[in-house]
């Protein structure tokens, strides 16, 4: 019941995600189809494109034929590209999942080890300066990080390229590699702060409750308290946090991508944004919805693995 009841939250927000999401669209002032023509386009014209577009059916009709098209993985046609929607998002979902899967991993291991690092250095004097130092990546904004890695990688060193991506099946592994550490280390080290400041406190606070105390009473190491008795209920906090993180990053970073003009997903919608090709938004922000409720899924599924609690 358990599983099925999170299937049906899924499927249900999903529904009025893309409801909420056809109706701001369709609800914006101007007519696309002058916007796509132009001011001199005569009115035989625009009322040709409206019928092409279905703009002259009512709103209902138009969700239904949006929402059937949908799920037949058919989006539309894209106003900037003259292209499918689908197609455009699937072509650049390759890119942003080759740079998301890179992240992820630098994520996991920054946030995590420095997470366990840190937690157990507590009590350590060291602990209050690292701790500085982990705020600093926190608050620092992913685009300034993008150019300091830059300005020493690139510039400085010349040991990765400033722009551009190489994709895996064309030119292989270690040019796609080389061509997305920079990206990656660019939103990995933000999110692996932010992963390892939860990691901390969450460790820090199982410290303080009675089964620590016990597991301590009976002799075992500070090492063993933590991988054996704390671990477990100190990760269920940082599954949540890793989970948003995810759907961030495969979400596609607008700026990161711009900035190493990379053809993913955060390109795309900023420039769907930039020229008002409302097909393409209403595709991407269902995209975007899709990515953050699979995440959130994934996320219940693994505190089910963590906790079996949870399932009752």
């Amino acid at each position: 019941m358990f599983y099925l009841r999170k299937f049906l939250d899924f499927l249900t927000t999903l529904f009025l995600i893309s409801l909420l999401t056809f109706l701001t669209f369709q609800l914006l002032p101007g007519n696309p189809a002058l916007a796509i023509l132009g001011p001199e386009a005569d009115s035989a014209q625009i009322q040709a494109l409206e019928e092409k577009m279905g703009l002259d059916k009512s709103i209902g009709e138009r969700y239904i034929l949006w929402i059937s098209g949908a799920l037949r993985g058919d989006l539309g046609i894209s106003y900037q590209y003259d292209q499918s929607v689908s197609k455009l998002i699937a072509g650049s979902f390759s890119v942003t999942m080759s740079l998301s899967l890179l992240t992820l991993i630098f994520t996991v291991l920054i946030g995590f080890s420095f997470g366990f690092f840190y937690s157990y250095i507590s009590r350590s004097r060291f602990f209050k300066p690292l701790s500085t130092f982990q705020q600093i990546w926190f608050s620092l904004p992913s685009f300034c990080t993008a150019l300091l890695l830059i300005l020493i990688f690139s510039v400085k060193l010349g040991l990765f390229p400033a722009m551009g991506y190489s994709p895996l099946f064309k030119t292989g592994f270690f040019p796609w590699l080389h061509s997305l550490i920079l990206p990656a280390l660019s939103l990995s080290l933000g999110s692996g702060a932010i992963l390892a400041r939860y990691t901390t406190a969450s460790i820090l606070n199982q410290y303080r409750q009675d089964y620590v105390r016990t597991a301590r009473s009976k002799g075992l190491g500070e090492w063993s308290v933590i991988t054996r008795h704390i671990l477990r209920n100190a990760l269920l906090p940082s599954v949540t946090t890793l989970g948003l993180i995810m759907a961030e990053i495969l979400g596609g970073s607008i700026i990161i991508e711009n900035v190493f003009s990379i053809p993913g997903i955060g390109k795309l919608i900023a420039s769907s944004i930039l020229t008002r090709d409302f097909p393409l938004i209403q595709g991407l922000v269902l995209y975007l919805a899709l990515i953050t409720l699979l995440c959130n899924f994934i996320v219940d599924m693994i505190y089910t693995i963590i906790d079996p609690r949870i399932r009752k």
